[in-house]
């Protein structure tokens, strides 16, 4: 039986290799050939030709849209026929949160496709295609990560997005929790800043608090990074986070505190350095 896979990729950036290989010729016949097991009326040919076509020169993030536009043009016009096939045609959900390589970048045009397709109803025969992309990215994000296609939501639909993600952060699935965080981070790096969260984060807080003592390390990384992130615009309010969240901190709390404050304790902030020093892990 014939099944969808995903191109080897490192582990990690290796010196003088791009990270934008990762999206090259391989990974655009593997996206045909997990199609067309779907959809037997994919153009696999016609697809990689445009989809290759001017690709060499583009970074990661431009090589990802730039598939998701081919796949826009060679893929059912309606919307959610469309993502129907797309889900179709995954590979089975991550097992693991650490350790999976540079080869979950083969479903950035995926994600890429839903940011910006899936938010307009003309692209879905007039209906609103919310509910189908938010179905997208759930699945999406427990193979890569959905963290760059939800914040086109969340700029658009802050209150409805937000309330989804409220709703998944409980998941099981570390995968949808971390999304819940990362997701929502006002300066996620290589992703359109959320100018709304850059201004005001306090919608996002709750989320956090959820959050801060979450199982995995890989939600957790995340809230650090999400603090250190608002750390940069309000400093003062994730100082009074940090010391609220010392009193009856675990050791694995401490090293939030102490990792969301790294930079403003390089800048020789001494409220930060003062904050760091007590959530020092005890043994």
């Amino acid at each position: 039986m014939t099944i969808p896979r995903i191109p080897v990729a490192p582990k990690s950036i290796q010196k003088g290799i791009p990270l934008k290989n990762v999206l090259g010729q391989e990974a655009a016949e593997c996206l045909a050939r997990n199609i067309s097991l779907v959809h037997t009326e994919f153009d696999r040919v016609l697809f990689c030709q445009h989809a290759l076509d001017g690709l060499e020169p583009l970074g990661i993030i431009d090589r990802g849209q730039k598939l998701a536009k081919a796949l826009h043009q060679f893929l059912p016009c309606h919307y959610e026929a469309a993502i129907d096939i797309l889900l179709a045609s995954l590979t089975p959900p991550l097992a693991d949160t650490d350790d999976n390589g540079l080869a979950v970048f083969f479903y950035l045009p995926h994600v890429s496709f839903v940011a910006e397709y899936g938010r307009d109803p003309e692209n879905n025969n007039g209906q609103d295609p919310f509910e189908i992309s938010m179905r997208a990215q759930f699945e999406l994000t427990k193979r890569f990560t959905a963290e760059f296609s939800i914040r086109p939501f969340l700029i658009d639909e802050q209150e409805r997005t937000l309330n989804r993600l409220f709703e998944w952060v409980t998941n099981p699935d570390p995968h949808i929790r971390r999304l819940c965080s990362e997701g929502t981070r006002p300066r996620l790096p290589w992703a359109k800043w959320i100018p709304s969260f850059v201004a005001d984060p306090s919608p996002v807080l709750p989320m956090l608090e959820l959050l801060k003592d979450d199982e995995s390390l890989y939600v957790r990384r995340s809230v650090a990074n999400h603090l250190g992130d608002i750390a940069k615009d309000h400093p003062n309010l994730v100082f009074e986070i940090c010391e609220t969240w010392l009193v009856g901190s675990s050791n694995e709390r401490k090293w939030i505190i102490r990792h969301a404050l790294r930079h403003p304790a390089k800048k020789g902030s001494e409220i930060a350095l003062r904050i760091r020093a007590a959530a020092k892990a005890q043994k």
